[in-house]
């Protein structure tokens, strides 16, 4: 059928119901004229590009389920496109419903298009990350439009989300240098511009070239993750004058966005101490008139090196609570390390358990039902259904496994024995014997 509307939202907006609709209404128990109104106004996006002919697609806002995305590519220190793309297979085996791929070594572009060929997730980039790679030139040297070119390029490859760090200006850089920050810009790619910009004495080119790269994303429907350049970095600097500040610019250039019907997410904090997080939340909702929010954790602590996917996890939870729709993965290699391939499973396994507690909060349609089934299965010591439960089913039986409890009482586990409480419950209530010793 030939597709006679240029994006997802410019459908919506027409009442055209897409296959991608559909498919995402049915995951997410929704009626397609409940999720058309939504995508209508720009409360929940459906980041597809055109050219990602294998996406599942999801949808992505608040009031739908809230979505992993998790962070992957080769850097100089580690270039094995192969053990990268096994992280990516493995995390989309283990739920993400997206990968974005933040490689700054090498050839990129092979990598970027097998993903987009070959992986179901949404695919989302960083342009400014490939700008200099793609070039092979340093970061002085590239004009304005070498980096609006490089997101055509991206766009072109097929990958259905772009952070661009729009918002950071040359006001910024004043900004950034009296303030007092304790730990300045963390964002690479916000640093990146932020250099760019100190460097040439120009105006940060996604910002002054805002207008052709909506046209750019409209043309292959990419949606736009409008980059968080001075997320806080440190519990210090969160919710700061330079956060805040450029959320409201944020704000401002998604309404731009709508007006050329290019779907928009907002990318936010970053540390933020735990009772900051729902203001944090609030505050773009208001600004950002309900565009899907993206975060990364947030991190309520600073001091918590090779456990900060259990940091991310406590932010996440209350996060995604309090609106926001997407979810970006902290492994415990972060601030140490690319991660590998275990630290992507105790990170995207961090990030789901968050995603599920907030989605209980929320009343999201069919969040309890698993709960529910564990529990009955727990009721009835039954173990194989609790591994159909179980977010991560070989971890949970390989624990089991290594203590197993002896033969007179092997429906328990090894921490109660014959002293298990549902065991217990169980006979007493059948009017049976219950032996402890």
């Amino acid at each position: 059928m030939e597709r006679n509307y240029h994006t997802q939202m410019e459908a919506a907006r027409r009442g055209i119901a897409t296959p991608e609709m559909e498919i995402v209404a049915k995951k997410e128990r929704r009626s397609v004229r409940e999720l058309m109104g939504w995508m209508a106004e720009g409360t929940a996006v459906i980041p597809a590009n055109l050219g990602h002919r294998g996406l599942d697609p999801n949808g992505v806002g608040s009031m739908l389920k809230t979505k992993i995305n998790v962070n992957l590519g080769v850097s100089r220190d580690c270039k094995d496109y192969d053990v990268e793309m096994q992280k990516v297979m493995s995390a989309v085996n283990m739920g993400a419903e997206a990968i974005m791929d933040l490689s700054s070594h090498g050839d990129t572009q092979p990598f970027r298009r097998k993903l987009c060929g070959e992986c179901p997730a949404m695919i989302g980039t960083v342009p400014v990350y490939d700008a200099v790679i793609h070039y092979r030139r340093d970061l002085a040297t590239l004009s304005a439009q070498d980096f609006v070119d490089v997101v055509r390029l991206h766009a072109e490859d097929g990958v259905d989300f772009v952070t661009l760090h729009c918002g950071i200006t040359r006001k910024t850089i004043e900004q950034i240098r009296n303030c007092g920050r304790a730990m300045n810009i963390v964002s690479r790619g916000g640093s990146l511009v932020f250099a760019w910009m100190s460097m040439t004495g120009e105006e940060n080119p996604f910002y002054s070239h805002f207008d052709e790269i909506l046209d750019i994303c409209r043309e292959h429907d990419v949606t736009i993750s409008l980059g968080d350049a001075c997320r806080p970095g440190c519990l210090a600097d969160a919710t700061d004058v330079c956060q805040i500040e450029e959320l409201v610019r944020l704000g401002e250039l998604t309404r731009r966005a709508w007006t050329k019907d290019v779907q928009v997410m907002v990318e936010g904090p970053g540390h933020v101490p735990l009772d900051q997080i729902a203001a944090n939340m609030k505050v773009q909702q208001s600004i950002c008139r309900g565009a899907p929010f993206y975060v990364l954790g947030p991190l309520v602590t600073d001091i918590a090196p090779g456990y900060d996917h259990i940091t991310a996890a406590i932010g996440g939870a209350v996060a995604a609570a309090n609106g926001a729709a997407f979810l970006c993965y902290v492994t415990p290699a972060e601030h140490l390390a690319l991660p590998n391939v275990d630290d992507v499973k105790q990170g995207i396994i961090a990030s789901r358990i968050a995603a599920h507690a907030a989605d209980i909060a929320k009343g999201i349609p069919g969040a309890r039902e698993q709960d529910n089934r564990m529990a009955a299965a727990r009721r009835k010591l039954d173990w194989d259904a609790q591994w159909l439960e179980a977010v991560d089913p070989e971890t949970a039986k390989a624990i089991r496994a290594s203590r197993a409890p002896e033969d007179d009482h092997s429906e328990t586990c090894s921490m109660c024995g014959k002293f298990c409480a549902v065991r217990s419950m169980n006979k007493a209530l059948a009017g049976e014997y219950i032996d402890i010793l």
